[in-house]
């Protein structure tokens, strides 16, 4: 799908705030109500916008501990990779999971209330899925940028 000037500067207002009314955007874009919806359905139908979410404050919610785990597993078959991948997708606290190249197999972003709560979650749920050899963790020190922007050129 080709996105034109406009539906570049429609997305970028859209993942500014996507509750903004095609009003307020019609105002921004210097296009029609209806044009803006059309736009709007076209990049929804194209599979361009995948989703609304609501972005949290992890602080505000208790979950302020940020870690990213590197995961080799044992083998590299398929039958390793599937299932590791399959029971990595039902831990709450995995936020992201990146099948990676160089020393570790994988790259998780885990997201759990304070060092108490991440080893227990790695005594408990992580180390017990099937396959992994080892893990090596980091803890975030400061967030210096997370955006969930894609910006198109």
């Amino acid at each position: 799908m080709q996105l034109d000037a406009i539906d570049k500067s429609l997305l970028k207002y859209l993942q500014q705030d996507c509750k903004q009314t095609n009003k307020e955007l019609s105002n921004k874009l210097n296009l029609s109500v209806t044009a803006v919806y059309e736009r709007i359905k076209k990049l929804e139908r194209g599979g361009i916008i995948k989703n609304y979410v609501t972005l949290l404050d992890k602080e505000k919610v208790n979950l302020g501990f940020s870690v990213f785990c590197q995961i080799k597993l044992l083998q590299h078959s398929k039958e390793y990779l599937t299932k590791f991948e399959n029971e990595v997708t039902q831990l709450e606290e995995v936020l992201e999971c990146f099948h990676v190249s160089g020393e570790y197999d994988y790259l998780l972003k885990v997201l759990v209330k304070d060092m108490k709560h991440f080893r227990s979650f790695m005594v408990t749920k992580l180390t017990t899925l099937q396959h992994i050899g080892s893990t090596q963790s980091s803890f975030t020190i400061n967030e210096v940028k997370n955006t969930t922007a894609v910006i198109l050129n």
